[in-house]
């Protein structure tokens, strides 16, 4: 008998989305419109819709400026439009060793072309050293780029310290909020953000395929894609204008929609409770793993110090293994290996196993699913050691 599905991927993308964002995906395909390209009536709706989602997500995300709020493919998408938008060689950029390839790999390809990049360790608490930090600050340095949350140990990086020292430094602060948006109460503003890029389909509940970058007005960020805006045509050069300039080709208008929707749904609920709710499942996961002869828990003990990511190793059974029974003979859907990040496996040492299982409650879990979890990874642990 094929067991029931208990879901616990959402740091990799939430599931399930409230019903009002498959209603606005749908509602979106069967309107119509392309917003910019156009005056009659269904592109000027359709470009009303993409700006009460860029108002929206303002609000959510304490962005200064919905103007500058650019929908992009994926956080990836939008990282990459921070960091080529914005660096040049004979810039300097801080960032730590235990970035999400989606920052890492980006910086590493402009690091060959003539951007220096200080790579930064982390503490024994996962933390970046803020005296360190200050350190490597140099006349050069223009950015200092770091995720909120690790996908992996879970780790919450203190970012509105780290946004007062790029403010007393005159460096910019992007933050890869990929793990905490819509999850974790963010304010650009009063953190001291510069650039923001989160995807839209994991904490902000909304469809795969779609991403935002937050830009301060303070930044003068360049486009990295050449292509039809919707607005002055007649030139060759591509506008650097916001938003326009850096959404050329034709918008993800119903993924815009679910995501807009997800907004909408978030608010309502309010990002403290969001937070309070996915405290309390991760807490008890993390707790209910820790009671399991064999299983190590990697990250914080205290649950209000990570996000909703629980990584996890199980003595002598590979976490390939694990995820495998966990699917098959439980129900029970996590993720295994290295999660895109190599570096934070190998700060906690599980590089040589191949990286470790993760699990990851969202909105939508339950507490008897948490249990469910509990009892599926010790029948495993159980099952190896006899």
């Amino acid at each position: 008998m094929t067991p029931s599905l208990i879901y616990l991927d959402n740091a990799a993308t939430s599931h399930p989305k409230p019903e009002a964002v498959h209603l606005a995906v749908m509602a979106a395909l069967q309107t119509g419109g392309n917003p910019g390209r156009g005056g009659h009536r269904l592109a000027l709706a359709a470009g009303r819709q993409v700006l009460a989602a860029r108002e929206a997500l303002a609000a959510l995300l304490g962005a200064p400026d919905p103007a500058r709020v650019v929908f992009t493919s994926s956080c990836t998408d939008s990282l990459n439009l921070a960091l080529k938008g914005l660096l040049r060689p004979g810039d300097h950029v801080i960032t730590t060793a235990v970035e999400h390839n989606a920052l890492r790999r980006p910086l590493a390809a402009l690091e060959q072309q003539g951007v220096a990049v200080t790579w930064l360790p982390v503490g024994p608490a996962g933390l970046i050293d803020l005296i360190g930090l200050r350190a490597a600050i140099r006349p050069a340095t223009k950015l200092i780029a770091v995720a909120h949350a690790s996908n992996v140990s879970g780790i919450i990086q203190p970012i509105a310290d780290i946004g007062e020292i790029a403010a007393q430094t005159a460096v910019y602060l992007l933050v890869d909020a990929a793990q905490t948006a819509g999850a974790v109460p963010l304010d650009m503003a009063a953190m001291g953000i510069h650039m923001l890029a989160a995807p839209g389909h994991k904490g902000l509940l909304g469809p795969q395929g779609t991403g935002i970058l937050c830009v301060d007005p303070t930044v003068a960020l360049r486009p990295i894609r050449e292509g039809g805006t919707g607005s002055r045509s007649s030139e060759a050069a591509q506008p650097e204008i916001f938003p326009e300039g850096f959404e050329s080709g034709t918008l993800n208008v119903p993924g815009i929609a679910g995501l807009a929707a997800g907004a909408a749904f978030l608010q309502a609920q309010g990002l403290e409770k969001v937070r309070r709710k996915e405290m309390a499942l991760t807490g008890a996961l993390a707790d209910g793993l820790r009671s399991i002869p064999g299983v190590t828990v990697y990250g914080p003990d205290d649950p209000t110090l990570r996000s909703n990511a629980v990584t996890f190793g199980v003595a002598g059974v590979d976490p390939g293994e694990v995820e495998e029974l966990l699917d098959d003979e439980y129900g029970i859907l996590g993720r295994a290996g290295l999660h895109c990040n190599p570096g934070c496996h190998a700060w906690l040492g599980t590089l040589p196993a191949g990286g470790a299982m993760r699990l990851s409650p969202g909105f939508a879990t339950t507490a008897r699913e948490i249990d469910e979890a509990v009892r599926a990874v010790r029948a495993v642990a159980a099952m190896r050691r006899g």
